[in-house]
């Protein structure tokens, strides 16, 4: 009788035990669900994963339409110097957006290594729960059916045995909490991985797309070039663009007088002030770009290219590819930083005693008026802007309000 009654009782505890092992172990589907509703990490995931598949469309609507450019262009070629604007104006648009793209690649790489470092970490920790719950489940089984029985019927007496149980309901809950928590973190280590391929896929979508505007770039340049020549080799057009070409250099001779009588306006001021007025000290000049050294058009007199007559070249001309860094090439303040039609994206820079340098063309500035620079400093890049044919710097030196040979004060 007193053996039934033990069975009975011992058959009841084990039911207890085996819902208290259902509810320590979870269906992994059960699991799952609970953490991808708890943890602030997966959720996090998942928002970034969206944000990186809207960066992906993003990247596509920005691209620029160049058919669309050149068809709307096509209304202006007429007028030649608001064609040469207009496409100048296309030109640093898509430079800003490749500025944009570069940056975006920068910051795209810096989140790539730290995703790449958290999956790490979750990795790590998935390998060091797994050998945790090994050896915890080894244990277990080498105990037996028996474990948790005689966990519980270990003690002397029913209130030790109660205790025993509520233990044994707390070993189970620890065993819950850690399943879970390695099935949370398998969760995580998962959007870890689609985050990663998300990311990669917007960097590679923004690298691709750098290159597609570098090319819109060649494209639009391509088409002022062929436009000028057309424009300039026409019989019927060819007084015209002589003539309209010497009022753009007479424009441009009269816009860097008037700079050069502002700046002496100002010095002028400084001396009656009993201020010290910048000296030019006589050093040779460090060679105004950074490895591009081929001179496609010298100082002096020379055939013009397209006109085919004899004009002064008020400088030299340094072929070089578009963004190629341009430098000052000597100390001084930078008297103007603008645009015009002929000059295109240009700096004009005062380094004392009458002595000036224009660098023009440029595709991006990267001064403005009033900013003191140094020997060496990257001002501007080359570009293809106001009328020219190609990318290249258009480098001059005025000395007491007339042009001189650059070559004369470039150390190489």
């Amino acid at each position: 009788m007193e053996r039934n009654m033990m069975k009975k009782y011992r058959a009841v505890i084990a039911l207890l035990l085996c819902a208290v092992l259902i509810l320590a172990f979870p269906a992994s589907g059960e699991a799952s669900s609970l953490s991808s509703i708890t943890s602030d990490s997966i959720k996090d995931k998942q928002n970034q994963i969206s944000k990186a598949e809207q960066e992906k469309k993003d990247l596509q609507n920005m691209l620029t339409d160049v058919k669309k450019i050149v068809k709307n262009l096509e209304s202006q070629k007429n007028d030649l110097k608001k064609y040469v604007e207009q496409l100048d104006k296309n030109l640093e648009e898509i430079q800003n957006k490749i500025a944009e793209l570069e940056n975006m690649i920068i910051d795209k790489e810096k989140q790539i290594e730290e995703t790449e470092a958290e999956l790490a970490e979750a990795q790590r920790k998935e390998e060091n729960q797994y050998e945790a719950m090994k050896i915890r489940l080894q244990m277990m089984y080498e105990s037996g059916d028996s474990y948790y029985l005689d966990l519980i019927f270990s003690g002397g007496g029913f209130v030790d045995m109660l205790n025993q149980l509520e233990y044994a309901e707390q070993l189970a809950q620890y065993d819950r909490d850690k399943l879970n928590e390695y099935m949370m973190n398998r969760e995580l280590i998962e959007y870890c991985k689609l985050q990663l391929e998300a990311e990669k896929e917007v960097l590679d979508e923004a690298k691709a797309s750098v290159e597609q505007e570098k090319a819109s770039i060649e494209t639009l340049i391509s088409e002022k070039e062929q436009t000028i020549r057309e424009y300039e080799t026409n019989i019927n057009t060819q007084q015209q663009a002589l003539k309209e070409y010497e009022e753009e250099i007479a424009a441009q001779e009269q816009l860097i007088k008037d700079l050069e009588a502002a700046v002496a306006a100002e010095k002028k001021k400084l001396m009656e002030q009993n201020m010290a007025v910048m000296k030019y000290d006589g050093g040779m000049f460090k060679f105004p770009m950074a490895s591009y050294t081929r001179i496609s058009s010298p100082f002096g007199m020379r055939m013009h290219p397209t006109l085919h007559v004899n004009k002064m070249h008020n400088g030299v001309d340094f072929a070089a590819p578009t963004g190629t860094a341009i430098y000052a090439a000597y100390d001084g303040k930078v008297v103007a930083a603008s645009y015009s039609s002929s000059m295109g994206n240009y700096v004009m820079i005062d380094h004392g005693s009458g002595l000036y340098t224009i660098y023009m063309h440029a595709s991006k500035l990267h001064v403005s008026t009033g900013d003191v620079v140094v020997k060496g400093e990257t001002i501007a890049e080359v570009g293809a802007t106001g009328n020219v044919t190609g990318p290249h710097l258009h480098f001059s030196v005025r000395l007491n309000g007339e042009y001189v040979n650059p070559m004369d004060y470039l150390s190489s």
